[in-house]
């Protein structure tokens, strides 16, 4: 399912900002992108939405900027700028240039200066965790009005299929019967009387019956389409995405049995336009987490 969500925070000179956006994907892939400085809390934000998220590919930014002094020190590596100031001297000897060295200048050499953070960690979590939840709220909620959405579709979808679900038990139940009739006639045409032996035929029809009856698959079939509407109207404060593709894969593999054993042209057609429909909620079923 797609999403989007945002969520800010501000206290005391820190601001931090998420955002959330996702698209449909079969699995849970999640991409989190952050400053440095906070890098270290990557595992416990992708646990955080993980908590809510089970299903796409989510890309998660995090800005933060801190004009705090809170927890900030200044530190100088002292043996570095050390080494800097050797060298210059040095390079002022060969080439006869002055030795003016100021050390406002040496503090602009890299890795000479620099500002840490010490003891904000808890800090940093506590408050990234407001924005962050946020977000998610916002995302999930984005989320939810497109699986109501989805849903009604699906619903539509399945009611299709157990109108057709529900044509194929008719033209199952007079297959027999229509066999019947049908071997009756060729067996009076090839023999060219009327006289037929009764056993023999009775044979052949129950031969008949046991290889192109689909009642069992019919009944499978009609059993999974109740899961799949179970699912949807009662679980969707859930994750279903993964149950409901499972119960689509059953569905296929029933039809496509009858298909093959149904000695029907009428159910054949039926059973090319069932094929289509369960594809369709197969993909759609991508959609939904």
């Amino acid at each position: 399912m797609t999403g989007f969500g945002r969520g800010k925070y501000e206290n005391d000179g820190r601001e931090y900002v998420v955002e959330i956006k996702a698209v449909n994907h079969k699995y849970s892939d999640i991409s989190i992108k952050m400053p440095r400085q906070i890098s270290y809390l990557e595992d416990k934000v992708r646990k955080e939405i993980l908590k809510d998220v089970f299903r796409g590919k989510i890309d998660v930014f995090i800005s933060m900027v801190d004009y705090s002094e809170k927890g900030k020190a200044i530190k100088i590596n002292r043996e570095l700028a050390k080494v800097y100031i050797s060298e210059l001297r040095e390079l002022a000897q060969e080439t006869g240039i002055s030795q003016d060295i100021n050390v406002i200048d040496i503090s602009k050499f890299p890795e000479v200066l620099n500002i840490t953070n010490e003891d904000n960690e808890e800090i940093y979590w506590t408050e990234l965790t407001v924005a962050l939840k946020e977000a998610i709220d916002n995302f999930t909620q984005m989320r939810e009005r497109e699986g109501n959405k989805i849903s009604e579709d699906l619903l539509v979808r399945i009611d299709r299929i157990k109108e057709k679900v529900s044509n194929i038990i008719t033209y199952s139940a007079g297959l027999v019967e229509e066999y019947v009739v049908k071997l009756n006639a060729r067996v009076k045409e090839l023999l060219n009387t009327d006289i037929i032996d009764e056993n023999r035929l009775a044979q052949e029809i129950v031969i008949f019956s046991d290889k192109s009856s689909v009642q069992e698959e019919l009944t499978r079939l009609d059993s999974h389409i109740l899961q799949f509407v179970s699912l949807i109207k009662e679980n969707s404060n859930g994750a279903i995405g993964k149950k409901c593709d499972f119960i689509i894969q059953e569905m296929n593999r029933e039809v496509n049995t009858i298909g093959s054993k149904a000695n029907s042209l009428d159910i054949s057609k039926l059973v090319i336009e069932l094929k289509t429909e369960i594809e369709d909620v197969r993909e759609q079923i991508q959609n939904i987490e």
